[in-house]
């Protein structure tokens, strides 16, 4: 008998996270919950959703789980992991404790600091007239201003001016635009500089890098518009030399393993380090407790060693025995959106195409579900198209030929994913 692996999830994260899985000869089933139409074409969604932690457990226990890989951002501060593991569930994510280097930015900027990582200046607040207070004693330039819980991935704000950096704090303390994500915020000085992001296995005594991606948070070409969960990705990433990998790892990914352990929460599962490479070197902007979206479509493609076993390996400790072997051939992700998305947008709309794709091409399924035989709209981003190639200019030219037959009423994309790296 195979494993019978459990995802929580349901964007194209998870679709490509089952879809990797499901290419290991010891994988007998994945389970996915909620999931989306993409995982249930390949594996089985169960009802509960991604914050039902006590339904997750109940469906984990009836459908006899043997592995729980964590890929999304939800579960793992609610105590799935813990909770998971008390059932004999070998668990492959951290902790409630590890994992709020991610759903509490506060926790996470006092760990930083204890562990000497760099990262930009910046206090916490959960006053709003203490808040301002600070404010006012800046000098001019960008700020951020973020909520310290989870938020969707929009609960940073870039204010240029000193009265915008008002509006969101009074949005986030005095309106609670996020909720109780909100009831604190952290304020940050820019750190001007280029962004990457970083992957790492971790077993809890060790961490090995995945390849370098680099992801679009803004809404419309040219880094214009509203932040988003992210528009495309590619990888590798352009101007990430080996220098300044071993830069990152020793800076910003040893100091986690060691700091969670000394601390009493070794961290396993895997790390997502944004990081702002500086004049002083690579920065910290924010850790994430779990793989990113839509990095995860472009990497896991590329990842040619078999992923269930590299992550049961690092759920018992033995991240060390492992080789972990990747594909050479870059890869480019577009997501293909609702226009109106992140805000309001239109759900419903059939979607057109998909049975035009070439079959070397992955698309994989967020915001979308079946309907009449085929699939309508349901969300946001809607799908990211995924292609390899030779060399980052091939990669790029098959993922946006494929991208174009894909078509609903107002669905738009990025056209500038990757033109960096050509």
């Amino acid at each position: 008998m195979g494993a019978r692996v459990l995802l929580v999830g349901q964007g194209g994260r998870e679709h490509a996270t089952a879809w990797k899985l499901l290419q290991s000869p010891k994988v007998e089933h994945v389970f996915v919950a909620p999931g989306n139409s993409g995982t249930g074409l390949i594996a089985t969604n169960l009802p509960p959703r991604t914050t039902d932690i006590e339904g997750i457990v109940a469906a984990a226990k009836q459908h006899r789980i043997d592995f729980y890989l964590a890929c999304s951002d939800d579960p793992q501060p609610l105590g799935l992991v813990d909770r998971l593991q008390a059932e004999g569930i070998l668990c492959y994510g951290p902790s409630a404790a590890a994992a709020r280097i991610e759903a509490n930015k506060s926790w996470a900027k006092g760990f930083m600091s204890r562990h000497r990582i760099p990262t930009a200046d910046g206090r916490a607040f959960d006053d709003y007239a203490a808040a301002c207070t600070y404010l006012e004693s800046l000098p001019p330039g960008k700020l951020w201003v973020k909520a310290s819980g989870l938020a969707a991935g929009k609960g940073a704000v870039g204010c240029e001016t000193r009265s915008e950096a008002l509006s969101a704090i009074k949005e986030m303390l005095v309106d609670h635009q996020f909720g109780t994500s909100s009831d604190t915020i952290v304020i940050e000085r820019d750190m001007p500089g280029w962004e990457t992001s970083c992957h790492a296995f971790c077993d809890g005594k060790t961490a090995v890098l995945w390849p370098f991606s680099t992801d679009y948070k803004r809404s419309l070409d040219g880094g214009e518009g509203l932040n988003t969960g992210g528009m495309g990705a590619y990888s590798p990433s352009a101007g990430v030399s080996d220098a300044l990998i071993e830069d990152i790892r020793r800076l910003v990914v040893d100091p986690v393993i060691a700091g969670m352990a000394a601390e009493g929460h070794p961290y396993n599962g895997t790390l997502y380090p944004g990081i702002m490479v500086t004049a002083e070197g690579p920065k910290i902007v924010e850790y994430n407790a779990r793989q990113g979206d839509p990095e995860s479509q472009v990497l896991l493609p590329r990842l040619e060693s078999d992923l269930y076993e590299v992550t049961r390996a690092a759920a018992r400790g033995g991240l060390a025995s492992i080789e972990v072997r990747w594909s050479s051939k870059p890869s480019v992700g577009i997501v293909i959106a609702s226009r109106g998305y992140p805000e309001s947008f239109e759900t419903g709309l059939a979607i057109r195409g998909l049975d035009t794709v070439d079959r070397d091409v992955l698309v994989f399924h967020a915001g979308m579900k079946s309907a009449g035989g085929g699939f309508v709209t349901s969300g946001g981003r809607v799908c990211t198209v995924v292609a390899m190639g030779d060399t980052m200019e091939e990669a790029r030219a098959i993922a946006y030929d494929n991208a174009r037959r894909i078509t609903f009423e107002n669905a738009y994309y990025r056209t500038d994913i990757a033109l960096e790296a050509v």
